[in-house]
């Protein structure tokens, strides 16, 4: 994986997005040593967003689980 600078980063910005579209390389660009961003192919936006939407559905199956375990009467959600 590579890394740069921001002043780097701005310089390369048209190779750098090349390379992630089409070589399939992630670039992580960086401040004073600490890391900002990165730049991935859009391929892997797309795993981390399906990964995160799955994610946050078994947490809310979870939750209902957890809600209809507790005791007492289910209120139904007609009025």
């Amino acid at each position: 994986m590579t890394r740069l600078n921001v002043s780097k980063a701005r310089e390369e910005f048209p190779e750098v997005v090349n390379r992630a579209a089409y070589a399939k390389e992630r670039t992580i660009v960086s401040r004073r040593g600490k890391d900002l961003a990165a730049v991935i192919p859009i391929e892997d936006l797309r795993l981390l967003e399906r990964l995160a939407r799955e994610e946050i559905d078994r947490l809310d199956l979870e939750d209902a689980r957890a809600a209809l375990a507790e005791p007492g009467e289910n209120i139904p959600l007609e009025v």
